[in-house]
């Protein structure tokens, strides 16, 4: 089994325990979200996730990084930068100007109410991990995603640790 149908299986089960809804099929792989000059953040997957009825019946959504230690720490904390970018993104419309009634909004809000980011490490063992997530809180202290950080969720667990105690447990 894949450590994508193992993520799957992990979600789906443990929403079925808390009496949430997350189906096997509620992951897209690999949106497209452009952030100017022709360049764009594409997450592993966009989550969608809704919770029982005890809730208010909400959907969550969450961008979701997976990453298999394919790539060095920096360039993986380089990610951060790359949706804190996301998130500021208010694309130009020629000829249109923001107005009263109409203000300018960032792309992402447009389909989302939401921005939580979600990093799953795999490939490596716990010190790996730290690693990489040492790498990911220096990348916190750059000034673009500073303030990002301050409007935005941003978790990281191991996919060994959510495979074993659900996505649930404290992170």
């Amino acid at each position: 089994m894949s450590s994508t149908q193992n993520k799957h299986r992990c979600s789906t089960k443990d929403a079925r325990r808390h009496g949430d809804l997350c189906r096997p099929l509620d992951w897209i792989p690999e949106v497209h979200h452009p952030i100017g000059s022709g360049e764009a953040v594409i997450p592993d997957a966009l989550l969608y996730y809704r919770r029982g009825p005890d809730d208010d019946g909400s959907m969550l959504r969450a961008f979701v990084e997976v990453d298999r230690a394919t790539m060095g720490p920096e360039r993986l904390a380089a990610k951060l930068t790359a949706y804190a970018r996301l998130h500021g993104y208010v694309p130009t419309v020629p000829g249109r100007r923001p107005t009263i009634q109409e203000p300018a909004l960032e792309d992402w809000r447009r389909r989302y109410p939401l921005f939580p980011l979600l990093f799953v490490l795999d490939g490596t063992g716990p010190a790996g991990a730290k690693t990489r997530i040492r790498a990911l809180r220096a990348a916190a202290r750059e000034p673009t995603a500073f303030s990002f950080l301050h409007d935005v969720p941003v978790l990281a667990a191991q996919l060994a640790d959510l495979l074993r105690d659900g996505p649930s447990a404290p992170v």
